[in-house]
């Protein structure tokens, strides 16, 4: 394998691995968020055994988050490093955001909640965790920005050879961050609700076998519904900005929406969606598709009629604008078309699953009836539901980041400029290795400390926790 081929593994793997804890983080924290709130409003103690349980869950979350992200942010300046000199007046001003205002926020205040249990009113607790949740938030809005720049380039000059910046503001005014942030913050929001019910869904298949309290099917219940509330609320909105965002690419990056729907060839109108097939790259055919008539046209303009201009022609444009070769490199503009083509369905068809799942089990959790509990079959379904949010998070970042191919920043500077020529061979397939090891071992220990802590009973939690008992001392004057 060549550097760049190793150098985009190396940090694809880092970025799929990290991506997978950021939104579980952002949507689990933003459920403890609510799940306090309403303890503090209602005072029913489940609401606040439900905060503590799955506020552990949290915690292990966030900090697999830190250790990748760091890695990650370490490549920039080793095997992207040209890509940095490039974007670096760029990257910096959002990252500094990131790490000096939103990520010292998040470290902070999840510091005095996972602290101060029951050392501190609970409207003050509860706003610790409301603090943590916006820390997070506005993290992925900084991150958003910096790779929304990356997705349509403004507020920019080109100068001696990089891309300055010459209007912070436009930035945040980019039409492409707030498509981007509302599609991915709602999909980590729904993924936390996700995470809370499917998570449950496992605890009550482990219940049936073994005798529980009635307290502790009570938090079991509660969090099954209140997951689900979440889910639906969400997987809804996520569709609705995704829709929105596919709309805006038609016309912002046509080559990425014609990848997704595999259109070689200018459609005529109206256009049909392809449901499914192969594209062969050789031919430009999308072969065994089946169709449904117009529909392409409609979602694409809201109305059944409309061609969509395909990806040869696209391809055609491109060259004409940008040329063969960029900076000594022979390019062609085609994205990886069937990992497109498939990654978009996927991602779609998780949504609409998480939205169906979360409406069946309302319906059969509901106080009438609550036959969920008698149906073995459907708390499996739930149960597994748990790791539908990580597929469609990393097949909806494929769309995202394949899309823009052969660019690191749309129009402005290329993969094969990015990749920093010092790098070795033997530095990178070492490095690859090492990193997937270190990955795998992370997995493991997630994994394992996940499983012990749903071994505890929510209703009946150590209070204190075991770090308030470690400090115990301090507060008793022992010292």
């Amino acid at each position: 394998m060549d550097i760049v081929s190793l150098a985009r593994f190396q940090f694809a793997m880092t970025t799929v691995y990290h991506f997978f804890f950021v939104p579980f983080s952002i949507g689990t924290a933003f459920a403890i968020a609510v799940m306090e709130s309403i303890y503090v409003h209602t005072k029913n103690d489940v609401y606040k055994k439900m905060a503590r349980f799955w506020g552990n869950i949290f915690l292990l979350s966030f900090a697999v988050g830190v250790v990748t992200g760091l890695i990650q942010e370490f490549q920039f300046g080793m095997n992207w490093s040209d890509y940095s000199r490039f974007m670096g007046d760029i990257f910096g001003a959002p990252l500094a955001f990131e790490a000096l205002l939103s990520f010292f926020m998040e470290s902070t205040f999840i510091g005095l909640w996972t602290f101060t249990w029951n050392k501190v009113k609970p409207g003050l607790h509860a706003f610790f965790i409301w603090m943590t949740s916006i820390g997070s938030l506005t993290s992925a809005l900084w991150i958003l920005t910096a790779n929304s720049f990356m997705q349509n380039p403004v507020g920019y000059t080109i100068k001696n050879g990089r891309a300055e910046m010459t209007n912070f503001f436009a930035l945040l005014k980019n039409p492409q961050l707030w498509f981007e942030y509302g599609h991915v913050v709602f999909a980590a929001l729904m993924m936390g609700g996700v995470i809370v019910a499917g998570l449950t869904g496992f605890q009550m298949l482990k219940a049936k076998k073994q005798a529980v309290s009635d307290e502790t099917k009570k938090v079991y219940k509660t969090s099954m519904r209140f997951g689900m509330c979440i889910a639906l609320i969400f997987s809804v909105l996520t569709i609705a900005v995704g829709h929105a965002q596919m709309q805006y690419l038609i016309k912002e990056q046509p080559m990425k929406f014609a990848a997704t729907e595999a259109v070689y060839k200018t459609t005529k109108s109206p256009a049909g969606l392809a449901l499914f097939g192969v594209a062969d790259q050789k031919t430009h055919q999308l072969k065994g598709s089946v169709e449904i008539p117009g529909m392409l046209s409609f979602m694409s303009y809201n109305k059944f009629s409309g061609s969509i201009k395909g990806m040869d022609q696209i391809n055609k444009d491109l060259t004409k604008k940008y040329g063969k070769y960029i900076a000594g490199h022979r390019v062609n503009y085609y994205p990886p078309v069937n990992t497109m083509f498939w990654s978009f369905r996927i991602m779609v068809g998780i949504g609409m699953w998480v939205a169906l799942v979360s409406i069946v089990t309302l319906f059969l959790t509901r106080k009438q009836k609550e036959t969920l509990y008698n149906h073995k079959w459907m708390l499996w379904v739930v149960a597994l539901t748990t790791f539908v949010p990580f597929i469609g998070n990393s097949v909806g970042w494929f769309v995202t980041e394949f899309g823009r191919y052969p660019w690191t920043v749309y129009g402005l500077f290329t993969i094969q400029q990015s990749v920093s020529p010092t790098v070795s061979v033997a530095s990178l397939l070492t490095s690859n290795i090492v990193y997937f090891i270190l990955f795998t071992t992370l997995a493991i220990v997630m994994v394992y400390l996940v499983v012990k802590e749903l071994r505890k009973d929510p209703a009946n939690l150590d209070d204190p926790q075991l770090l308030e008992k470690v400090l115990d001392p301090f507060d008793k004057g022992a010292f």
